[in-house]
């Protein structure tokens, strides 16, 4: 299935390292905040209706979720919060964005095999500034050929990608913990991905029905992918 891949990329965020969590606990502490006005379960839907409005402005990452809590605070205390929630908000995004590196069991072990065999490249999207401080604290950049932080992930991005990698579809493959982004896309342009699922994922990116597809697999963890390769 695999026998013609030239270039494997990599998602990041809860692929290589840890992400989704530090987003759920900081959801947690929102809710606490607007204790006084809903109750947390309702906190969380009114911060995600924000994040789903203001996606196409913002994008993805811990900045547009940051200024999504502020609004969420204004909005439900009608424009009365007391300055100090919105102070805890701005700071609860800034302990995001300085969270240790907490590489997944696997990666470097996968990365150092398949280094010199394939191109490997990340692929993710995010905020540029925090995807670059992420890597770099990894210590995994000198592994990939190429890295590419996409505002989105939709088949037009991946066909840009496979421009500047001069890289055919059928040569390409890969590897993500969301089917939504990092797999559909991917084999809509006859590429190859290989889903490896993570015990959290965003609501954004659920999809309700399974892959069934000659060019799709899915592992039970990133070390899996290696007996799936020649």
């Amino acid at each position: 299935m695999f026998d013609h891949i030239k270039v494997i990329a990599f998602d990041a965020d809860d692929t290589l390292w840890v992400n989704e969590p530090y987003f759920r606990e900081a959801e947690l502490k929102f809710a606490e905040l607007l204790e006084d006005y809903l109750p947390q379960h309702s906190a969380v839907q009114e911060l995600y209706k924000t994040e789903m409005a203001n996606l196409a402005l913002y994008g993805y990452g811990v900045k547009g979720f940051m200024l999504c809590m502020m609004e969420t605070i204004l909005r439900v205390t009608e424009n009365t919060a007391h300055p100090d929630l919105l102070h805890k908000a701005i700071r609860y995004g800034q302990e995001m964005l300085g969270k240790p590196i907490e590489l997944l069991d696997g990666v470097e072990a996968v990365l150092q095999a398949l280094n010199g065999r394939y191109r490997l490249v990340v692929a993710t999207k995010g905020d540029l500034l925090d995807q670059e401080r992420k890597l770099e604290k990894s210590g995994l950049a000198h592994h990939f050929h190429h890295i590419e932080i996409m505002s989105d992930k939709r088949e037009k991005d991946y066909r840009k990608l496979l421009r500047h990698l001069d890289c055919r579809p059928d040569e390409f493959l890969m590897l993500g913990n969301s089917v939504k982004s990092d797999v559909l896309p991917v084999l809509a342009i006859d590429g190859h991905a290989v889903h490896v699922p993570y015990h959290i994922t965003w609501e954004h990116e659920h999809i309700a029905q399974p892959v069934i597809h000659q060019r799709f697999r899915q592992v039970n963890v990133i070390t899996d992918i290696l007996n799936l390769l020649p």
